[in-house]
């Protein structure tokens, strides 16, 4: 605690997309600062520590240290504690692609720096602000060396599997997948579909399922639920198509984690598909809450596994270069020593 200079704080009891940030990055901040962690589901490779820690630092001495927001109430946290004598920086990370609350402008405003996700998100900012897009564990999310095996280990019998995953909810817009595999699985007998995520409704699951039967398809598309985040990665591997439904979002992150692990990508135009996808090339891009076009775009990808396949290969190196999570990481570390100075 003694050279602390970054507080890293998860303040959320669910496991949500920006604990899955946070997770991802931490432990690469911290080989480049000396940054802790506070709060639930903390990973490998970074300091753990307690409220009793964050206590003790009140009496610590002047020297500041980053308290890094991804959220309002860690926003709150931060002012709250600044105000009671706390040496605290604060830094505020913002995804989201809409107009604030003025709440969270009133926080925003208040905080010693900003940074948005994508340039989408910066602009709806109102302060001075850094962009530094998310990056993703090219090591961790990798292609298969043979997703056929990977398949079968997994209990899906099909050659092909197309995922879609996040939270199950209208947002995310997984019945627009639901509807497109309906509409697609009886003429691609190669295939299934996979959706992993926590149901956050269950009678939009219901429907989800309903419709599923009426098509007679519930023995292709199995609908996992939440799985325990080192499981994850294997199913971006098992699948050769991955669909980005979402009707809005701050980022994204399973975007690129799909393109790392060398997946074709149908990806609504949403969080930050337009900067990560270069359409036709890298994947192929939509319009947001449109059942039709997502099944035409998810369709060119079946017709042609071979393909599919090799726009998968060309979206993992593109992430590679442009999208690790090293570089967020370093962008970062050079925020937090500006603000310290």
């Amino acid at each position: 605690m003694t050279d602390l200079n970054v507080i890293i704080p998860n303040l959320h009891w669910n496991y949500t997309g920006v604990t899955a940030t946070n997770r991802m990055i931490a432990p690469r901040v911290a080989r480049l600062i000396a940054a802790c962690w506070l709060g639930a589901d903390a990973p490998a490779g970074i300091a753990t520590m307690s409220f009793r820690d964050l206590l003790a630092l009140r009496f610590r001495g002047r020297r500041p240290i980053v308290w890094h927001a991804r959220r309002n109430n860690e926003m709150m946290a931060g002012l709250a504690l600044k105000a009671l004598g706390w040496p605290l920086r604060l830094v505020f990370t913002s995804a989201a692609q809409r107009h604030h609350t003025w709440i969270t402008r009133w926080l925003i405003a208040r905080m010693d720096a900003v940074v948005a996700t994508s340039p989408a998100s910066a602009s709806y900012l109102h302060v001075p602000h850094d962009v530094i897009t998310h990056g993703v564990d090219t090591e961790r999310y990798r292609p298969s060396d043979n997703r056929e095996t990977e398949l079968r280990e997994a209990g899906i019998t099909t050659r092909y599997a197309i995922g879609c995953f996040g939270r199950v909810r209208h947002q995310k817009g997984t019945d627009l997948f639901v509807e497109a595999m309906c509409r697609l699985l009886p003429r691609y007998p190669d295939f299934s579909a996979v959706i992993v995520g926590a149901i956050d409704d269950a009678s939009f699951e219901r429907a989800l399922k309903d419709r599923i039967a009426q098509s007679g398809l519930q023995g292709r598309i199995r609908i996992l639920g939440e799985l325990p985040i080192d499981d994850v990665p294997a199913w971006y591997r098992r699948v050769l198509i991955y669909a980005f439904t979402s009707r809005n979002e701050g980022f994204g992150l399973t975007i690129i984690e799909a393109m790392a692990s060398g997946d074709a990508l149908v990806a609504t135009r949403a969080g930050a598909a337009e900067v990560v996808v270069r359409d036709q090339d890298n994947g192929l891009l939509v319009p947001t809450d449109n059942a039709d076009a997502l099944t035409q775009a998810l369709e060119t990808l079946m017709r042609d596994p071979a393909a599919a396949a090799a726009m998968g290969a060309r979206a993992r190196k593109y992430i590679v270069e442009k999208f690790s999570v090293e570089a967020e990481a370093e962008k970062y570390a050079a925020i937090y020593r500006r603000v310290l100075a």
